[in-house]
Formats: structure tokens, C-alpha cells, sequence
């Protein structure tokens, strides 16, 4: 052979080896969570990059090995990551643990809580109005079948929802006026003003869209796979189980002190899957 020959040869075996260790970009990301009770893949989805990002460079510091499943609930979720519960005493009440730093919401439509969903923990209630998730707990979905009936009334509940909280928002805004009628003993006045936004909370729920409905998509897998649809549109899902949910019944189904607890640890290491 020539030494072209030799040369061409050469760097095309390289470029051979560099292809074969390299990882396809369109390869989705995945993490395995180890338990005694055996192990679960989860893949990680791109869209949600930020918290993608946060639970990647997390697994890969080791932070979650040792951590504990210290919120177990049948039927529901089991949740963990808090990391007040590496070598937390028996008995103690987990899960408000968290590092220094909270990750914005990617709550997407698209990702919803089916069974298997793997979802960000956070704080709720008026303290967090913006949703953000906590940076490290986390919380996998057992979940049950719903039926048609009760997806309808989880619709209506979740729309009631959204006008009272516009509508406290509205009432805050309008405080000053508000209190000028109590002040002047001016019920008439106090509720035609109520009444009237509350008719603008609910002509600008229509007009932007934001009123709550499961899709044919949703009501198709809660009403024969499973999951948990109210927590849809209040908590950002990151990723879903793809091999393992054997593994997730079994945690949830441990047996549990009064604050949902498990009697015995159920610890975890996680490891990104090369």
C-alpha cells in the first residue's frame, strides 16, 4: 500500500472510532435510579432543559446517592430529594429539605401526569405564584384509572381554580377602592364593583384561552392507563419512566408511618446512562 494509501486508511479508521464513542445527538437522555427493590430508567425530556440540566449535573455530582423515597403514597406518587434525608433519623418529618436555588416552571401541555410521569416537587400556595420548582426534590406518578365522569369534574374544579385566583389578584389590585366602600358602608357599591370584575375574570379567561381542558390524548391514557390529572398545569414533568414501573408499586406499597414516611428506608443512588 502507499503511504496515501496508508495515510487515507489511517484517518478513516479514526474517524471509525470517533463515530462508534460518540454519543447520536438525537439520543434521548437517561438516568437509572437504583433501589432494593430494583432499578428504574427514566428518560429525561429536552424540552424541559432546565430542570433536564439541573437533575444531570446533580446525578453526575452524586448528590442523590444515599438520599431517601421519604414521601410514599398509593395509588399516587412517591417522592424524594430532599437532602435532609441522607442519614435522617427514623421517624423524622422530610420534605422540606432543599439546596439554595429554585428552577423557573416548564410546564408544557404536552407533558402531562401519567402513569410513570417523573415531575418536579415545589412549594405551593400564594408564596410561589410563579410555580417554580423545587432544585432537587422530585416525585414519580403511580397514580389510577379515572373515569370520563370524573376528568369532568376535575375540569370544571381546576377552571373554578383559576377564576378565584384571578379574581384575587383583581381584588388586590382593586384594594384601595374596595376598602372605600366597606368604609362608606357601601354594600350596593361593594358588590356591583365585585360583580364587575368578576366579569372581567371571566371575559379574560375566554378571550386569552386559558380556561382548563383535557385533551382526547389525556382523557385517553387517565381513563385507561392511569395517572393523576389534577396536578396537570401546576407542576413542570421532566421526564417519564421507561423501564421499571414494577419498581415504582412496589415502593408504593411499603408500608408507611402518618406522614406518608416508609416504615424501612427506601434508598436510592442515580446514574446518567452513557
Amino acid at each position: 500500500m502507499s503511504k496515501l494509501g496508508i495515510f487515507v486508511f489511517a484517518f478513516f479508521l479514526m474517524g471509525t472510532l470517533s463515530c462508534g464513542n460518540a454519543k447520536p445527538q438525537n439520543e434521548e437522555a437517561q438516568i437509572l435510579i437504583k433501589t432494593e427493590y430494583g432499578d428504574m430508567k427514566i428518560k429525561l425530556y429536552d424540552e424541559t432543559k432546565e430542570h433536564k440540566k439541573n437533575i444531570e449535573k446533580l446525578v453526575e455530582e452524586d448528590f442523590y446517592n444515599g438520599l431517601l423515597f421519604h414521601r410514599v403514597i398509593q395509588n399516587f406518587m412517591i417522592q424524594g430529594g430532599d437532602p435532609e434525608s441522607k442519614n435522617a433519623e427514623p421517624g423524622k418529618q422530610l420534605g422540606g429539605g432543599s439546596l439554595d436555588y429554585t428552577l423557573p416552571a416548564e410546564i408544557l401541555p404536552g407533558y402531562y401526569h401519567k402513569r410513570g410521569a417523573v415531575a418536579a416537587a415545589r412549594r405551593g400556595g400564594p408564596s410561589n405564584p410563579e410555580k417554580r420548582s423545587s432544585s432537587s426534590q422530585f416525585y414519580i406518578v403511580q397514580g389510577k384509572v379515572f373515569s370520563e365522569g370524573a376528568l369532568d369534574t376535575l375540569e370544571i374544579m381546576k377552571n373554578q381554580q383559576l377564576a378565584q385566583e384571578m379574581m384575587r389578584e383583581k381584588l388586590t389590585a382593586a384594594q384601595e377602592e374596595i376598602e372605600q366602600y366597606r368604609t362608606n358602608n357601601d354594600r350596593d357599591g361593594f358588590n356591583s364593583r365585585v360583580a364587575e370584575i368578576r366579569v372581567e375574570v371571566d371575559s379574560l379567561i375566554e378571550a386569552r384561552g386559558l380556561g382548563f381542558k383535557f385533551t382526547e390524548e389525556q382523557r385517553k391514557i387517565y381513563s385507561t392507563v392511569g395517572g393523576y390529572p389534577s396536578l396537570d398545569g401546576d407542576y413542570t414533568v421532566f421526564g417519564e419512566v421507561v423501564e421499571g414501573m414494577d419498581v415504582v408499586d412496589k415502593i408504593a406499597a411499603v408500608k408507611t408511618d402518618k406522614n406518608n414516611r416508609p416504615l424501612q428506608d427506601v434508598k436510592m443512588k442515580i446514574e446518567t446512562i452513557k
